[in-house]
């Protein structure tokens, strides 16, 4: 029996209006993240300034119109923040910044979550600082999935 998945207005927009897309000549910060079990990979691109300001984000990414969407929001929501506040940027704001995801897509929007992480973590390593709160990537997000796996399966 095949699942129908509604999206938004916004997740349709960021998946056909996709914005940021594109990779960063000599960036601050990469990250790339993936879902195995769903075959969705995700790279972040950061410009952060010296004021530790995110001048520039952008993305490239391999998988479904709702990693494509989550991509793009994420990009939109760190842009013109401080490291701090891109730290913040959690994948649930994510979600409710495109009016929420199909359960069955939540994983995209810790896809995004963990890429930023990831980028802002080159960029820590790189210049030798330390972000309160950052921890090192996760490479595969299935193990974080897991929580977000159960509660969808009860939605």
């Amino acid at each position: 029996m095949s699942q129908v998945t509604e999206y938004s207005e916004k997740v349709m927009d960021h998946f056909m209006n996709p914005r940021n897309m594109g990779e960063i000549e000599d960036p601050s910060g990469v990250g790339t993240v993936g879902n195995a079990k769903c075959g969705d990979i995700m790279r972040m691109y950061l410009d952060i300034d010296e004021n530790q300001i995110v001048r520039e984000a952008k993305f490239k990414t391999f998988g479904c119109g709702a990693a494509v969407a989550t991509s793009s929001m994420a990009t939109e929501l760190v842009k013109g923040k401080s490291v701090r506040e891109a730290l913040e940027v959690t994948n649930k704001a994510v979600m409710e910044a495109l009016d929420g995801l199909p359960p069955v897509k939540i994983h995209c929007s810790l896809l995004a979550e963990q890429a930023i992480h990831a980028a802002l973590w080159d960029y820590a390593t790189k210049n030798n600082i330390s972000i309160e709160g950052l921890k090192p990537p996760v490479n595969d997000i299935d193990e974080t999935e897991e929580f977000y796996k159960m509660t969808s399966e009860q939605a």
